[in-house]
């Protein structure tokens, strides 16, 4: 934990590099006090099918899924963090968002090897 999804219109993995929007999310976040790199997750999908309202016509939107417990404040800065590194891969998509997702402690499970 934490999860950034990325979704994206579909078509931008031929403009833009995905892998380096994933490494540079995870770079920059890694580098906030609130985040454990060995915990991070980034991925991103591609979303075929989407009716936007911008010009150009496309989209990347980041959902940063944290465990309970962080202020306002935080999420805030957490959120500015992925929009910032979204926009230095990203610079030309249309429309660029992130939204900031509590999750359960008592519900999150997870195994990791090793």
């Amino acid at each position: 934990m934490p999860h950034v999804v990325i979704d994206f219109s579909e078509g931008l993995e031929t403009a833009f590099d995905m892998s380096q929007l994933c490494e540079t999310v995870f770079e920059t976040l890694i580098l906030d006090v609130e985040i454990n790199a060995p915990a991070l997750k980034v991925r991103v999908r591609p979303q075929p099918y989407f009716k936007i309202g911008t010009e150009p016509a496309t989209f990347a939107h980041a959902t940063l899924y944290l465990l309970e417990g962080r202020d306002d404040e935080t999420k805030a800065r957490l959120s500015d963090i992925v929009l910032k590194a979204m926009d230095r891969v990203l610079p030309t998509v249309g429309s660029l968002s992130v939204d900031v997702r509590d999750m359960n402690k008592l519900a999150y499970a997870k195994r990791v090897k090793g």
